[in-house]
């Protein structure tokens, strides 16, 4: 293995692989393990710090898969094996252990991390070194990068198939609380978006600090505003408090979600009716009523009879597992970049929330989206469902990663008018 930033371009390789000897070459470059007696994978979720709430059903669907895969013959024979150390949600130590990774342990693939914030901070490594990464957290979109599959539904997808129902269902004047972080204020760039494109209105916009418990303004904003809806795009343990805050303010307003619920499961940890009428956009909640995710998840729960809840990222993580094996076993080796032009040719994945798939050039999937709906008891129910591709890099800014390589994060606010707040 070459040392971090020293590896020769995998497109460039690839073009001229055949002249130089191909697919020993190939391996040695590229992080390819052929001649290992294992396929190796690294595992990089929190399971202590601010985020294991988030990151460890992230690693136990991934022990899920890979034991299920060493069950079935492993990965082209060979015996699935992991890297897995706890990052402790600290982003220097992820930064450490992104490059023990690849440079000490040689991983075949990497799955790491649960931020946007994490994801930005190892992609530089995980770019100079070509290595093969799947981030595996619904996120707020526009990563085009030809080293980085991202897994889970961007805000688009999300916010697309609950923001309309929403407006459908109570109206068109919108009051918007978000996370003041990058996720946050991309994901009310969306909703600013969406809203233009439905006829709504917002009446109101707020970014919340991470640090805030205290919600009493927000919510006399929010009164004082009359919306027909509150967007409540929060994150993190602090912004929990916000839910029974409003509940003992009497703020009883429907709210859309693309956050809460299916990730931190605070329908489960709070009490009814915190989350009375919330309504969220999802590709997966554990609540799923179908016979396969039945079936998943009770071979979870046979695993980990302890485990909290299986939220969306843990799925992403379970079939992103599954569908790298596939494209191996399609390629008959672990070479990366050999990997990587296979899933750049698109691939149908057999997935807990149904049948999706994975759209090559731009390295996201087509999900089947959800709007599932949170009543006065804290059950879950599916109000709509509907495939929502993603649309952003694919549609609008014309991303190919299979013609042209590219490290890059597109934002709406350059394409779309109503999402630039500084016109």
């Amino acid at each position: 293995m070459t040392e971090e930033g020293s590896r020769v371009s995998r497109r460039a390789f690839l073009a001229t692989g055949a002249a130089v000897g191909g697919s020993a070459l190939a391996g040695c470059l590229t992080g390819g393990a052929s001649g290992k007696d294992t396929v190796k994978l690294g595992i990089i979720e929190d399971r202590s710090g601010n985020f294991a709430l988030n990151g460890t059903p992230k690693y136990q669907a991934s022990m899920l898969a890979v034991e299920e895969l060493n069950e079935n013959g492993g990965i082209l024979g060979k015996d699935v094996e992991t890297f897995a150390p706890d990052p402790q949600s600290d982003n220097q130590r992820y930064q450490q252990l992104t490059r023990q990774a690849i440079n000490e342990e040689h991983v075949d693939a990497l799955w790491a991390g649960y931020s946007s914030a994490t994801r930005e901070t190892i992609r530089p490594i995980i770019d100079q070194n070509e290595q093969l990464y799947f981030y595996t957290t619904q996120y707020e979109g526009g990563v085009a990068d030809s080293y980085t599959f991202c897994m889970g539904a961007t805000a688009r997808q999300q916010l697309g198939s609950v923001f309309p129902y929403m407006v459908e269902n109570f109206g068109k004047d919108v009051y918007t609380i978000a996370a003041d972080y990058n996720f946050g204020q991309l994901s009310a760039d969306w909703v600013r978006v969406l809203a233009d494109e439905h006829g709504a209105n917002i009446v109101g916009e707020e970014f919340i600090p991470l640090s805030v418990t205290d919600f009493g303004s927000t919510i006399n904003n929010i009164q004082n505003a009359d919306p027909d809806f509150v967007m409540a795009l929060l994150v993190g343990a602090n912004h929990t408090s916000f839910w029974n805050q409003r509940t003992s303010a009497g703020l009883d307003i429907p709210m859309g979600t693309s956050t809460v619920m299916a990730q931190g499961y605070q329908h489960k940890r709070l009490d009814a009716p915190a989350m009375k009428d919330v309504y969220g956009g999802f590709n997966y909640m554990e609540e799923l009523p179908t016979k396969r995710n039945e079936e998943f998840v009770s071979r979870f729960y046979e695993k980990y009879p302890d485990a909290k809840y299986i939220n969306e990222e843990a799925v992403n993580n379970y079939f992103s597992i599954k569908m790298y094996a596939k494209a191996a076993e399609a390629v008959g080796s672990t070479n990366q970049a050999d990997i990587i032009a296979e899933l750049e040719k698109g691939m149908d994945v057999s997935a807990p929330e149904g049948d999706i798939s994975l759209q090559g050039p731009v390295h996201h999937m087509t999900h089947n989206m959800r709007v599932f709906h949170c009543d006065e008891n804290h059950n879950i129910s599916v109000k709509a469902q509907e495939k929502i591709p993603e649309q952003f890099l694919s549609e609008t800014v014309g991303v190919n990663l299979a013609k042209e390589d590219m490290t890059k994060q597109f934002v709406p606010a350059n394409y779309f008018e109503e999402a630039d707040t500084t016109k």
